[in-house]
C-alpha cells in the first residue's frame, strides 16, 4: 500500500497538535489545581489535538502550498521578477522608516513598523506586477551585448498541457518544428501514465498507438525546438485524466492542446482555452470556390446512385456528381460546391467536359 505525502504531512501535523494540546491540558490542571486530574486533562487535550491536526493540516499547509506551486509554474519569469523585487524594494523602504517610527510612543512603536512594512511591501509589488512589461522593456534595453533574438526562441509567457491525443497523433511534433507553437510543452505525470497503460495493453492496435505517443514525446523530448516538461502536478479531487486536465489548466490558466471532441466542449464550457489539432488542421486546408477546376482521382462510388468520390492531399473529401463511370481514373472535376461541417470540409465538383485518364 502505497501512501501520499498528504498523509504523512497529516500524521506528522497530527502528532505535533497533540503534543501541543497535551503540554496545554498540563497548564489548565495546573492552572485549576487539579493534580489528580492532570493525567486525564492530558489524554482529552492530546485526542482532540491530534483529530484537529489531522484534519486541518492539509488545509494550513499541503493545499496552500500546491496552489503556491502551481502559480509558480504557470507564472512569467517578468512577473517573478516583478513580485521579488517588489518584497525587496518594499523591505528596503519599511527598513528606512522603521528608526523614526520607533520614537513613537507605545503601543505604536511596535504596531506601526510591521503594519507599514506590509503596507509597502503590497504596494511595491502590486506596482511593479502593474508595470512588468515596462520592466522587461527597461532589463532588455540594458543588456550590453544588444544580440539580435535567436530564430525560434520560445516564450516563457506560458505552458500548453497536452493530453493522450494529442500526443498519440503525432502531429505535434510537425507542428513545433513549423515555429507556430512559442510555449513550453507540459505533460503531466497522469497523462504520461494513461499513455503507459496504452502502450502496455493487449489489444494490438491500442498497443501500437500508445508506443507511437512514447516516440513522439521522445522527439519532443530531445529534437524538438520548443521546450518540453513533465510535471508531477496533479488534482486528488477528482480521478477522470480529462477533468484532471482541465482543472489543472484552471489552476494554471493555460490552455489545453486536444484532439478530443468530448474533452474540447467540457473544456470550454468551464472557461478554459482549447487548442484543436484537428480545427487547425481545417482552418489551414486550401479554400476552393465554386467554378475552380481541380485535377482528382476517383478512388470508391458514393452513397448517392452515380457519384463518385475522391479525395484531396490533405484529406478532404471530393464528391463528384455523376463520377462513378470514372472510377480509378484522374479527370478534371469543376467545383460546385463546398460544405464545411463538424468533421470537416467537404467539395461537390462535377467532371469536365474533357477528361485523362490515370
Amino acid at each position: 500500500m502505497r501512501f501520499s505525502n498528504e498523509f504523512f504531512v497529516r500524521v506528522i501535523g497530527a502528532i505535533i497538535v497533540a503534543v501541543g494540546a497535551g503540554y496545554l491540558g498540563v497548564s489548565l490542571a495546573n492552572l485549576l489545581d487539579l493534580p489528580q486530574q492532570k493525567a486525564a486533562y492530558v489524554l482529552v487535550f492530546g485526542l482532540l489535538g491530534f483529530l484537529a491536526g489531522l484534519i486541518l493540516t492539509p488545509i494550513f499547509t499541503v493545499r496552500p502550498l500546491r496552489k503556491v506551486r502551481n502559480s509558480l509554474v504557470g507564472m512569467t519569469s517578468e512577473r517573478l521578477i516583478a513580485i521579488i523585487g517588489g518584497i525587496f524594494l518594499g523591505l528596503i523602504a519599511a527598513s528606512l522608516l522603521t528608526l523614526p517610527l520607533s520614537t513613537l510612543p507605545n503601543p505604536f512603536r511596535q504596531i506601526v513598523p510591521l503594519v507599514s512594512a506590509i503596507i509597502l511591501v503590497y504596494l511595491s509589488v502590486v506596482v511593479l506586477t502593474l508595470r512588468q512589461n515596462d520592466l522587461r522593456s527597461t532589463l532588455s534595453f540594458l543588456r550590453s551585448d544588444k544580440r539580435q533574438p535567436e530564430p525560434h526562441q520560445p516564450s516563457d509567457d506560458a505552458v500548453v498541457l497536452l493530453d493522450t491525443s494529442v500526443i498519440i497523433d503525432g502531429r505535434i511534433s510537425d507542428i513545433c518544428k513549423t515555429g507556430f507553437i512559442r510555449s513550453t510543452l507540459l505533460v503531466p505525470n497522469f497523462v504520461l501514465l494513461e499513455l503507459q497503460h496504452i502502450a502496455d495493453s493487449s489489444d494490438p492496435l491500442r498497443r501500437n498507438r500508445g508506443r507511437r505517443g512514447m516516440d513522439v514525446l521522445r522527439f519532443l523530448q530531445q529534437d524538438c525546438p520548443i521546450p518540453i516538461r513533465f510535471t508531477d502536478m496533479d488534482v486528488t479531487e477528482v480521478r477522470d485524466v480529462d477533468s484532471k486536465l482541465v482543472a489543472l489548466a484552471r489552476e494554471l490558466n493555460c490552455p489545453i492542446m486536444t484532439n478530443d471532441y468530448n474533452l474540447n466542449r467540457v473544456a470550454e464550457l468551464q472557461g478554459v482555452l482549447v487548442l484543436n489539432i484537428n480545427e487547425l488542421a481545417n482552418a489551414v486546408k486550401a479554400v476552393f470556390l465554386p467554378g475552380e477546376e481541380l485535377s482528382v482521382k476517383i478512388v470508391q462510388e458514393g452513397r448517392e446512385v452515380g457519384q463518385g468520390v475522391a479525395y484531396l492531399d490533405d484529406g478532404t473529401m471530393v464528391v463528384i456528381e455523376d463520377g462513378e463511370n470514372y472510377l480509378h481514373d484522374t479527370i478534371g472535376v469543376v467545383v460546385t460546391k463546398v460544405l464545411q461541417t463538424t468533421a470537416g470540409r467537404m467539395i461537390f465538383a462535377r467532371p469536365e467536359t474533357t477528361t485523362s485518364n490515370g
